[in-house]
């Protein structure tokens, strides 16, 4: 008989100060199924971050010794492209959408209630298990660009370009669509996994992320292109 395989659990490291707030939501992630650990202070988190080795992170905007933003900054400059879930009091798309243009891959406004900040946790960790075992695609590739999504690279020329989750996830849902429109809605459902409203702006900060990492010009303009007002669409035309 075979021995079904042991899924691991999957292990988040939630940074935040306030204490009852993080207890709170600590023990009720942990009450469902996930392996948490708590950090208090943002000059602590990188370390932290660093020896857990979390599958995501979840990042309180406000927090003593260094702000949410500039761990983000910092982990990504370190090439550290674990998913990052932000936490925000600030109802203001400029805050929203400047924590995605650093590389955030989602967001949440605070008061969080504990069972929504875990939807939006298991809807991120979903997206990379379907797309790490979903067998039909594994690989695209358009001239001197190839995507895989086996291992999350994406190369052009040659050289690898470093992507967050969320980034690598639009462009996938996009390459896999090349030469087809995809409604705005629909990158918001599969990028988010929940339903948003219709003035959110995190699919024009990810899509303005995205285009930096191939460098601002008119050929990456070219080839992932913003078709208004319906959605966006990735060009066949090689790269």
């Amino acid at each position: 008989m075979m021995r079904e395989q042991i899924k691991a659990v999957p292990k988040i490291v939630l940074v935040e100060d306030d204490e009852r707030l993080a207890a709170a939501v600590g023990e009720y992630l942990q009450k469902n199924g996930l392996d948490l650990r708590l950090v208090g202070r943002g000059d602590t988190a990188l370390a932290a971050i660093e020896k857990a080795e979390p599958d995501l992170v979840v990042l309180d905007v406000m927090l003593p010794g260094i702000d949410g933003m500039e761990v983000c900054r910092r982990l990504r400059a370190a090439n550290n492209y674990v998913p990052v879930l932000m936490l925000t009091a600030k109802d203001e798309d400029f805050d929203r959408v400047l924590g995605l243009e650093i590389g955030a891959d989602d967001y949440l406004i605070k008061p969080i209630q504990p069972r929504v900040l875990l939807a939006h946790i298991k809807a991120m960790l979903r997206r990379l298990d379907v797309q790490a075992s979903d067998p039909q695609v594994d690989s695209l590739a358009f001239g001197e660009l190839s995507i895989s999504r086996v291992t999350r690279d994406v190369n052009l020329r040659g050289e690898r370009i470093p992507m967050t989750a969320a980034e690598f996830d639009l462009l996938w849902l996009l390459a896999t669509h090349a030469g087809k429109v995809v409604h705005r809605d629909e990158v918001l459902k599969q990028l988010r996994g929940l339903e948003q409203s219709h003035d959110d702006r995190s699919v024009d900060a990810r899509l303005y992320r995205l285009r930096k990492r191939f460098g601002e010009s008119d050929h990456v303009l070219r080839r992932i292109k913003t078709v208004r007002p319906h959605g966006y669409m990735f060009s066949v035309e090689p790269w």
